[in-house]
């Protein structure tokens, strides 16, 4: 069973807010009439056997951003712990912190596929250890059995670089884009997709504009190469705000209905 769940946070963007109305508007791209609900390997995204919806964590419920994070860990470990594999809404980056905290928990050879334009591994930015351009140092001072790859990298500068070879961090930026048959990832995977990994022609709906990136289709063909078990899932940084005619939403939502094909393709 896929659990899918929005976190609607954007609290701890560094440029500008909007991600916290994503999940609302990713899901009214999936029901949008000018589409439908197939997969390209020929599941449905509307399986009720395969599929729920838990609608968005209420943040309301929260005292402070550590009570956050640490609910965040919580609701999604209640999902693992059902052997659910979880498909998340997001949100800035910085929800895939306490999100990957509660995979991390539970696979000790768990590895992280990260789809960026940023490698996200400041050890702070603007004062901010958890800000979204932070999740992933915190991932893995917290939890160094975990291995991280990252694609679609083109803002690596010294800090993240020397972070990178800190944490032991194989990364491939787009000057160097690999064959999706290279990665050779091992181990139950948990793909977490930056919608600023596409080329903005494809998803202007980003609060960072990266030039140079990913086709929709090339990071299509990444995303069905990955045959692991697949336990997790999030996609974030669609900003509503910027969006033209709901171009990245649809590109999301895209994104959303493939993830879960994969997961259904290689559950538990």
């Amino acid at each position: 069973m896929i659990s899918i769940l929005g976190i609607p946070y954007d609290a701890s963007s560094s440029f500008m807010r909007g991600p916290a109305k994503a999940p609302a508007c990713i899901r009214e791209a999936l029901q949008s009439a000018s589409s439908n609900l197939s997969i390209e390997n020929g599941t449905t995204f509307d399986d009720p056997i395969s599929i729920e919806d838990l609608g968005d964590l209420d943040l309301l419920d929260f005292e402070s951003a550590q009570s956050m994070r640490d609910g965040i860990t919580q609701a999604i470990a209640a999902i693992v712990k059902k052997g659910h594999q979880t498909l998340v809404l997001g949100g800035d980056h910085s929800i895939s912190f306490p999100v990957i905290r509660a995979h991390a928990q539970a696979y000790p050879d768990l590895h992280i596929v990260q789809f960026d334009a940023h490698p996200d591994l400041y050890d702070h930015l603007d004062g901010d250890r958890y800000s979204h351009a932070c999740p992933f140092a915190r991932l893995l001072e917290a939890y160094p059995h975990v291995g991280l790859t990252q694609i679609g990298i083109r803002t690596m500068n010294a800090h993240c670089q020397s972070q990178a070879d800190r944490f032991g961090v194989r990364f491939f930026e787009m000057k160097d884009l690999p064959a999706p048959s290279a990665l050779d990832i091992q181990g139950p995977v948990y793909l977490s997709i930056d919608l600023d990994v596409l080329d903005p022609a494809f998803a202007p709906g980003v609060s960072h504009y990266e030039p140079g990136g990913l086709s929709v289709r090339e990071l299509l063909t990444f995303v069905h190469s990955i045959k692991n078990q697949i336990v997790g899932a999030d996609v974030v940084e669609l900003n509503p705000n910027r969006d033209r005619d709901s171009q990245t939403a649809m590109v999301a939502a895209k994104l959303v209905k493939e993830l879960a094909g994969q997961m259904i393709a290689n559950p538990f």
